[in-house]
Protein backbone atom coordinates (compact mmCIF):
# COMPACT_ATOMS: atom_id res chain seq x y z
CA UNK A 1 0.00 0.00 0.00
CA UNK A 2 1.11 3.56 -1.13
CA UNK A 3 2.58 5.14 2.08
CA UNK A 4 1.04 9.10 2.42
CA UNK A 5 3.84 11.17 2.38
CA UNK A 6 3.10 14.31 4.40
CA UNK A 7 5.18 17.61 4.87
CA UNK A 8 5.27 19.10 8.22
CA UNK A 9 6.45 23.35 8.06
CA UNK A 10 6.97 25.22 11.08
CA UNK A 11 8.48 28.77 11.21
CA UNK A 12 11.07 27.57 14.18
CA UNK A 13 12.15 25.06 16.53
CA UNK A 14 12.31 27.46 19.28
CA UNK A 15 11.70 26.27 23.10
CA UNK A 16 7.86 25.56 23.01
CA UNK A 17 4.79 23.13 22.55
CA UNK A 18 4.76 23.91 18.57
CA UNK A 19 8.29 22.43 18.53
CA UNK A 20 7.91 19.36 20.34
CA UNK A 21 4.75 18.66 18.40
CA UNK A 22 5.59 18.69 15.16
CA UNK A 23 8.90 17.00 16.03
CA UNK A 24 6.90 14.04 17.94
CA UNK A 25 4.64 14.14 15.03
CA UNK A 26 7.32 13.63 12.13
CA UNK A 27 9.27 11.05 14.02
CA UNK A 28 6.07 8.97 15.11
CA UNK A 29 4.43 9.35 11.46
CA UNK A 30 7.11 7.74 9.70
CA UNK A 31 5.85 4.36 9.79
CA UNK A 32 4.38 1.67 7.45
CA UNK A 33 1.89 3.94 6.97
CA UNK A 34 3.27 7.49 6.25
CA UNK A 35 6.37 9.07 5.60
CA UNK A 36 7.09 12.57 6.88
CA UNK A 37 9.25 15.41 6.17
CA UNK A 38 9.96 18.70 8.39
CA UNK A 39 10.69 21.96 6.78
CA UNK A 40 11.65 24.63 9.33
CA UNK A 41 13.41 28.12 9.47
CA UNK A 42 15.99 28.99 12.09
CA UNK A 43 15.42 29.95 15.82
CA UNK A 44 17.07 33.29 17.39
CA UNK A 45 19.48 32.78 20.12
CA UNK A 46 17.22 34.93 22.67
CA UNK A 47 14.27 32.08 22.12
CA UNK A 48 16.27 28.90 22.71
CA UNK A 49 16.73 26.33 19.98
CA UNK A 50 15.35 22.83 20.60
CA UNK A 51 15.98 21.41 16.92
CA UNK A 52 18.44 18.88 18.95
CA UNK A 53 15.36 17.20 19.12
CA UNK A 54 14.92 16.68 15.50
CA UNK A 55 18.72 15.61 15.16
CA UNK A 56 18.39 13.29 17.83
CA UNK A 57 15.85 11.49 16.74
CA UNK A 58 17.64 11.39 12.61
CA UNK A 59 14.40 12.78 10.91
CA UNK A 60 14.12 14.45 7.70
CA UNK A 61 14.68 17.77 8.38
CA UNK A 62 15.24 20.75 5.52
CA UNK A 63 15.90 24.09 7.08
CA UNK A 64 14.86 26.92 5.34
CA UNK A 65 16.71 30.00 6.59
CA UNK A 66 14.37 32.88 4.66
CA UNK A 67 11.91 31.35 7.14
CA UNK A 68 11.63 33.75 10.18
CA UNK A 69 9.36 34.91 12.56
CA UNK A 70 9.37 39.11 11.48
CA UNK A 71 7.98 40.03 8.47
CA UNK A 72 10.42 40.72 5.73
CA UNK A 73 9.36 41.03 1.72
CA UNK A 74 12.28 39.53 0.49
CA UNK A 75 12.68 36.62 3.18
CA UNK A 76 8.65 36.36 2.92
CA UNK A 77 9.44 35.66 -0.65
CA UNK A 78 12.48 33.29 -0.46
CA UNK A 79 10.56 31.39 1.95
CA UNK A 80 7.59 30.72 -0.18
CA UNK A 81 9.64 30.21 -3.51
CA UNK A 82 11.53 27.44 -1.73
CA UNK A 83 8.78 25.62 -0.47
CA UNK A 84 6.91 25.68 -3.10
CA UNK A 85 9.42 24.12 -5.15
CA UNK A 86 10.08 21.76 -2.30
CA UNK A 87 6.41 20.77 -2.67
CA UNK A 88 6.91 20.40 -6.90
CA UNK A 89 10.07 18.26 -5.69
CA UNK A 90 8.42 15.84 -3.40
CA UNK A 91 4.83 15.89 -4.16
CA UNK A 92 3.32 15.29 -1.10
CA UNK A 93 0.09 14.43 -0.16
CA UNK A 94 -0.66 16.54 3.01
CA UNK A 95 0.41 19.73 3.52
CA UNK A 96 0.62 20.55 7.76
CA UNK A 97 1.50 23.78 8.75
CA UNK A 98 2.08 24.95 12.14
CA UNK A 99 2.49 28.52 14.02
CA UNK A 100 1.37 31.83 11.89
CA UNK A 101 4.28 32.83 9.35
CA UNK A 102 4.75 29.01 8.36
CA UNK A 103 0.97 28.75 7.93
CA UNK A 104 0.30 31.67 6.25
CA UNK A 105 3.75 30.81 3.48
CA UNK A 106 2.93 27.25 3.36
CA UNK A 107 -0.73 27.13 2.66
CA UNK A 108 -0.01 29.77 0.13
CA UNK A 109 2.41 27.68 -1.19
CA UNK A 110 0.10 24.50 -0.85
CA UNK A 111 -3.05 26.23 -2.67
CA UNK A 112 -0.62 26.89 -6.07
CA UNK A 113 0.45 23.32 -5.74
CA UNK A 114 -2.30 22.08 -5.42
CA UNK A 115 -4.10 23.81 -8.15
CA UNK A 116 -0.98 23.42 -10.74
CA UNK A 117 0.81 20.25 -9.20
CA UNK A 118 -1.89 17.45 -7.30
CA UNK A 119 -5.51 18.48 -7.14
CA UNK A 120 -5.40 15.68 -4.27
CA UNK A 121 -3.48 17.73 -1.75
CA UNK A 122 -5.17 17.83 1.68
CA UNK A 123 -3.96 21.12 3.70
CA UNK A 124 -4.03 21.09 7.88
CA UNK A 125 -2.64 24.13 10.38
CA UNK A 126 -2.29 23.93 13.83
CA UNK A 127 -3.22 26.90 15.80
CA UNK A 128 -1.00 26.31 18.56
CA UNK A 129 -2.28 29.88 20.42
CA UNK A 130 -4.54 32.74 20.62
CA UNK A 131 -1.67 34.61 18.16
CA UNK A 132 -4.56 36.51 16.89
CA UNK A 133 -5.35 38.26 20.31
CA UNK A 134 -2.56 39.50 22.61
CA UNK A 135 0.48 39.71 20.45
CA UNK A 136 -0.40 42.86 17.66
CA UNK A 137 -1.93 46.43 17.93
CA UNK A 138 -5.24 46.89 16.50
CA UNK A 139 -4.20 47.37 13.42
CA UNK A 140 -2.24 44.33 12.93
CA UNK A 141 -4.75 42.04 14.47
CA UNK A 142 -7.12 43.30 12.14
CA UNK A 143 -5.13 42.44 9.01
CA UNK A 144 -4.01 39.08 10.50
CA UNK A 145 -7.54 38.16 11.21
CA UNK A 146 -8.63 39.12 7.61
CA UNK A 147 -5.61 36.34 6.28
CA UNK A 148 -6.78 34.05 8.57
CA UNK A 149 -10.24 34.32 6.89
CA UNK A 150 -9.03 33.65 3.47
CA UNK A 151 -6.58 30.75 4.41
CA UNK A 152 -9.45 28.92 6.19
CA UNK A 153 -11.52 28.92 2.79
CA UNK A 154 -9.00 26.04 1.36
CA UNK A 155 -7.64 24.51 4.55
CA UNK A 156 -8.91 21.31 4.61
CA UNK A 157 -8.83 20.90 8.76
CA UNK A 158 -8.04 23.86 11.01
CA UNK A 159 -6.62 22.02 14.22
CA UNK A 160 -6.82 23.54 17.78
CA UNK A 161 -5.28 22.56 21.11
CA UNK A 162 -8.01 23.57 22.77
CA UNK A 163 -11.78 23.92 22.79
CA UNK A 164 -11.21 27.68 24.27
CA UNK A 165 -8.87 28.86 20.62
CA UNK A 166 -11.85 26.68 18.97
CA UNK A 167 -14.30 29.30 20.03
CA UNK A 168 -12.27 31.94 19.73
CA UNK A 169 -11.63 31.61 15.43
CA UNK A 170 -15.35 30.68 15.12
CA UNK A 171 -16.13 34.24 17.00
CA UNK A 172 -13.19 35.69 14.60
CA UNK A 173 -14.98 34.54 12.09
CA UNK A 174 -12.16 32.12 10.66
CA UNK A 175 -13.34 28.42 9.31
CA UNK A 176 -16.32 26.45 9.98
CA UNK A 177 -17.63 24.05 12.39
CA UNK A 178 -16.63 21.30 10.44
CA UNK A 179 -13.91 21.54 9.87
CA UNK A 180 -12.48 23.05 12.96
CA UNK A 181 -10.94 20.00 15.35
CA UNK A 182 -9.77 19.74 19.24
CA UNK A 183 -6.52 17.72 18.99
CA UNK A 184 -4.59 18.53 22.54
CA UNK A 185 -0.83 18.57 22.78
CA UNK A 186 0.71 15.36 23.19
CA UNK A 187 4.33 15.15 25.06
CA UNK A 188 7.17 12.79 26.27
CA UNK A 189 6.39 13.34 30.03
CA UNK A 190 7.51 9.62 31.40
CA UNK A 191 10.49 11.41 33.04
CA UNK A 192 8.43 13.55 34.78
CA UNK A 193 6.51 10.99 36.88
CA UNK A 194 9.02 9.72 39.17
CA UNK A 195 9.79 13.27 40.65
CA UNK A 196 8.79 13.28 43.95
CA UNK A 197 8.20 16.27 46.38
CA UNK A 198 11.13 17.52 47.88
CA UNK A 199 10.83 19.09 51.42
CA UNK A 200 12.53 22.24 51.30
CA UNK A 201 15.32 23.34 53.77
CA UNK A 202 14.74 25.34 56.20
CA UNK A 203 11.06 25.69 55.75
CA UNK A 204 12.16 28.06 52.35
CA UNK A 205 9.58 27.37 49.74
CA UNK A 206 10.75 27.63 45.87
CA UNK A 207 8.67 29.05 43.68
CA UNK A 208 9.11 29.56 40.11
CA UNK A 209 7.78 30.77 36.39
CA UNK A 210 8.98 28.60 33.00
CA UNK A 211 8.99 30.16 30.09
CA UNK A 212 10.40 32.80 27.55
CA UNK A 213 11.09 36.46 28.30
CA UNK A 214 8.03 38.37 26.32
CA UNK A 215 5.92 40.32 26.72
CA UNK A 216 2.60 37.73 26.15
CA UNK A 217 4.35 35.82 29.14
CA UNK A 218 3.79 38.84 31.55
CA UNK A 219 6.56 38.55 33.77
CA UNK A 220 6.45 42.02 35.63
CA UNK A 221 2.95 40.69 37.26
CA UNK A 222 5.18 37.56 38.52
CA UNK A 223 7.54 40.12 39.75
CA UNK A 224 5.06 42.54 41.21
CA UNK A 225 2.92 39.57 43.03
CA UNK A 226 6.75 38.33 44.44
CA UNK A 227 7.36 42.31 45.68
CA UNK A 228 3.39 41.99 46.99
CA UNK A 229 4.25 38.63 48.60
CA UNK A 230 7.59 39.33 50.89
CA UNK A 231 6.20 42.97 52.16
CA UNK A 232 2.83 40.68 53.62
CA UNK A 233 4.89 38.01 54.96
CA UNK A 234 8.38 38.76 54.99
CA UNK A 235 8.80 35.96 57.77
CA UNK A 236 7.95 33.40 55.83
CA UNK A 237 11.07 32.31 53.52
CA UNK A 238 10.59 32.16 49.89
CA UNK A 239 12.90 32.24 46.82
CA UNK A 240 11.04 33.27 43.11
CA UNK A 241 12.87 32.00 40.09
CA UNK A 242 12.37 33.09 36.50
CA UNK A 243 13.83 29.89 34.20
CA UNK A 244 13.92 30.85 30.93
CA UNK A 245 15.14 33.61 28.24
CA UNK A 246 14.02 36.13 26.08
CA UNK A 247 14.55 39.71 24.28
CA UNK A 248 12.64 41.00 27.73
CA UNK A 249 15.14 39.50 29.97
CA UNK A 250 17.84 42.90 30.70
CA UNK A 251 14.82 45.02 31.29
CA UNK A 252 13.19 42.74 33.66
CA UNK A 253 16.61 42.26 35.38
CA UNK A 254 16.62 46.36 36.04
CA UNK A 255 13.28 45.81 37.07
CA UNK A 256 14.10 43.42 39.60
CA UNK A 257 16.73 45.50 40.63
CA UNK A 258 14.69 48.79 41.00
CA UNK A 259 11.99 46.97 43.66
CA UNK A 260 15.74 45.95 45.43
CA UNK A 261 14.39 42.08 45.19
CA UNK A 262 17.55 40.85 43.80
CA UNK A 263 18.36 38.93 46.63
CA UNK A 264 15.05 37.43 46.29
CA UNK A 265 14.29 36.49 42.78
CA UNK A 266 16.97 34.64 40.74
CA UNK A 267 16.74 34.59 36.98
CA UNK A 268 18.26 31.33 35.35
CA UNK A 269 18.59 31.30 31.99
CA UNK A 270 17.03 28.45 29.99
CA UNK A 271 17.50 24.98 32.30
CA UNK A 272 17.73 21.99 29.61
CA UNK A 273 17.67 19.21 32.13
CA UNK A 274 13.38 20.51 33.24
CA UNK A 275 13.56 16.90 35.04
CA UNK A 276 16.12 19.12 37.80
CA UNK A 277 14.41 22.33 37.24
CA UNK A 278 10.73 20.68 38.56
CA UNK A 279 12.56 18.75 41.10
CA UNK A 280 13.59 21.95 42.83
CA UNK A 281 10.12 23.96 42.53
CA UNK A 282 7.44 23.81 45.14
CA UNK A 283 5.33 25.60 42.90
CA UNK A 284 5.05 26.28 39.49
CA UNK A 285 3.42 29.74 37.95
CA UNK A 286 2.24 31.15 34.64
CA UNK A 287 1.30 34.79 34.37
CA UNK A 288 0.80 35.06 30.99
CA UNK A 289 -2.37 37.73 29.46
CA UNK A 290 -3.02 34.87 26.89
CA UNK A 291 -2.17 31.14 26.23
CA UNK A 292 -3.14 28.36 23.75
CA UNK A 293 -1.98 24.74 25.87
CA UNK A 294 1.19 26.44 27.62
CA UNK A 295 3.52 23.18 28.20
CA UNK A 296 5.00 24.61 31.20
CA UNK A 297 2.33 23.74 32.93
CA UNK A 298 1.63 20.42 31.52
CA UNK A 299 5.34 19.32 32.46
CA UNK A 300 4.61 21.15 36.20
CA UNK A 301 1.70 18.83 36.25
CA UNK A 302 3.20 15.41 35.10
CA UNK A 303 5.74 16.66 38.19
CA UNK A 304 3.36 16.25 40.84
CA UNK A 305 3.85 20.38 41.71
CA UNK A 306 0.67 22.87 42.32
CA UNK A 307 -0.04 25.46 40.14
CA UNK A 308 -1.23 29.15 40.28
CA UNK A 309 -2.09 30.61 36.74
CA UNK A 310 -4.00 33.49 35.06
CA UNK A 311 -7.21 32.19 33.69
CA UNK A 312 -6.43 33.31 30.26
CA UNK A 313 -7.01 31.31 26.88
CA UNK A 314 -7.28 27.39 27.02
CA UNK A 315 -5.70 27.70 30.26
CA UNK A 316 -8.74 26.01 31.89
CA UNK A 317 -8.89 23.59 29.62
CA UNK A 318 -6.00 21.69 30.70
CA UNK A 319 -7.54 20.40 33.36
CA UNK A 320 -11.28 19.56 34.69
CA UNK A 321 -12.71 22.47 36.76
CA UNK A 322 -14.58 21.59 40.00
CA UNK A 323 -17.64 24.37 40.42
CA UNK A 324 -16.51 25.96 43.58
CA UNK A 325 -15.75 29.57 44.77
CA UNK A 326 -12.95 29.87 44.91
CA UNK A 327 -11.99 29.06 41.41
CA UNK A 328 -9.71 26.19 42.90
CA UNK A 329 -10.42 23.13 40.36
CA UNK A 330 -8.87 19.66 40.46
CA UNK A 331 -4.92 20.69 40.07
CA UNK A 332 -4.73 23.78 39.70
CA UNK A 333 -5.57 27.54 41.00
CA UNK A 334 -6.77 29.77 38.42
CA UNK A 335 -6.66 33.46 38.84
CA UNK A 336 -7.91 36.71 36.78
CA UNK A 337 -5.46 38.81 35.11
CA UNK A 338 -4.02 41.89 36.77
CA UNK A 339 -5.21 40.37 40.11
CA UNK A 340 -2.18 40.55 42.37
CA UNK A 341 -3.88 39.95 45.71
CA UNK A 342 -5.20 36.71 44.64
CA UNK A 343 -2.53 35.39 43.41
CA UNK A 344 -0.46 36.11 46.41
CA UNK A 345 -3.25 34.99 48.38
CA UNK A 346 -3.24 31.59 46.29
CA UNK A 347 0.59 31.34 46.53
CA UNK A 348 -0.10 31.80 50.11
CA UNK A 349 -1.92 29.09 50.74
CA UNK A 350 0.23 26.65 48.65
CA UNK A 351 3.18 27.36 50.59
CA UNK A 352 2.00 27.05 54.04
CA UNK A 353 0.02 23.72 53.21
CA UNK A 354 2.45 20.70 52.20
CA UNK A 355 -0.22 18.41 52.05
CA UNK A 356 -2.35 20.45 49.60
CA UNK A 357 0.49 20.91 47.57
CA UNK A 358 0.71 17.50 47.19
CA UNK A 359 -2.84 16.44 47.08
CA UNK A 360 -2.80 18.85 44.08
CA UNK A 361 0.07 17.60 42.24
CA UNK A 362 -1.01 13.97 42.32
CA UNK A 363 -4.36 14.74 40.85
CA UNK A 364 -2.51 17.06 38.08
CA UNK A 365 -0.13 14.17 37.47
CA UNK A 366 -3.29 11.83 36.99
CA UNK A 367 -5.06 14.07 34.67
CA UNK A 368 -2.19 14.57 32.06
CA UNK A 369 -1.32 10.61 32.25
CA UNK A 370 -4.45 10.39 30.93
CA UNK A 371 -4.88 13.33 28.59
CA UNK A 372 -1.43 14.68 27.04
CA UNK A 373 0.87 11.92 26.45
CA UNK A 374 2.52 11.43 22.97
CA UNK A 375 1.25 8.01 21.87
CA UNK A 376 -2.58 9.55 22.06
CA UNK A 377 -1.52 12.30 19.82
CA UNK A 378 0.24 10.24 17.22
CA UNK A 379 -2.93 7.99 17.17
CA UNK A 380 -5.16 11.06 17.27
CA UNK A 381 -3.38 12.54 14.10
CA UNK A 382 -3.04 9.21 12.01
CA UNK A 383 -7.08 9.42 12.63
CA UNK A 384 -7.13 12.64 10.95
CA UNK A 385 -5.22 12.10 8.25
CA UNK A 386 -6.76 8.85 6.72
CA UNK A 387 -9.72 10.36 7.18
CA UNK A 388 -8.99 13.55 5.31
CA UNK A 389 -7.33 11.55 2.50
CA UNK A 390 -9.59 8.91 2.67
CA UNK A 391 -7.10 6.11 3.14
CA UNK A 392 -9.56 3.21 3.22
CA UNK A 393 -10.28 3.84 -0.10
CA UNK A 394 -6.71 3.07 -1.42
Amino acid sequence: MKKLKIVRIIARLNIGGPAQNVVFLTQGLNNDKFESILLSGNSSKMEGDMIYLAKERNMQLRLIPELVRELSFFKDTMAFLKILTFLFKEKPDIVHTHTAKAGALGRAAGFLYKVFGNRDLKLVHTFHGHVLEGYFGKLKNQIFIQIERILALFTDRIIVVSEAIREDLLRLGIGTTDRIVVIRLGLELEKFFNIQDNATSNNRIRVGIVGRLVAIKNHKFFIDVADLYLKLFPDFPIHFYIIGDGELRLELIKYVEGLGLSHSISFTGWEKDLVKVYSNLDIVCLTSLNEGTPVSIIEALASGKPIVSTNVGGIKDIVKPVCDQLGINESIILVEPGDKERFVDALRYFAANRHMRNSFGEKGRTFVQNNFLKERLIKDMDLLYTTISKRSEL
